[in-house]
């Protein structure tokens, strides 16, 4: 069987942040004790990625790394229409990605004890961010 939900996850602001309990809440309606779940992260200015769930310096640590690697202000970027973090929020989207695939046991995310799922916000403004969930059981 196939279910697919979209959720339209809160405003974040500029950061990584755990969205786990997002994503386990809105698949619990599924009912399903295994299959595959893929996440579907329907914006380019953003990301999505699995990473520790437990100490959040190193969410701390993710957003110092590629601030530094993707720098804004730059003068070789040509679009900058929306601002000084519009390429390089394409740029770390376009790096990290938008999309994860999951299983699922016991109508829940089967993660490693120290994983969770992040959304890497790369705007300085916070946006409402849409996730399409798609389970294969």
């Amino acid at each position: 069987m196939i279910f697919q939900k979209e959720i339209i996850l809160p405003k974040f602001n500029r950061g990584f942040h755990i969205i786990t309990d997002y994503i386990n809440d809105a698949i619990s309606s599924f009912n399903t004790n295994e299959g595959i779940l893929n996440i579907f992260l329907k914006h380019t200015s953003a990301s999505i990625l699995i990473n520790e769930n437990t100490d959040y310096t190193v969410r701390n640590d993710m957003e110092f790394f590629f601030n530094k690697i993707v720098p804004e202000n730059q003068p070789y970027y040509t679009h900058t229409f929306e601002g000084p973090d519009d390429m390089p929020a394409h740029i770390k989207s376009s790096i990290l990605g938008t999309n994860l695939s999951i299983p699922i046991s016991k109508n829940k995310l089967n993660l490693g004890t120290w994983q969770g799922v992040y959304l890497c916000e790369h705007r300085n403004k916070p946006n409402n961010r849409k996730l399409v969930l798609t389970l294969i059981s």
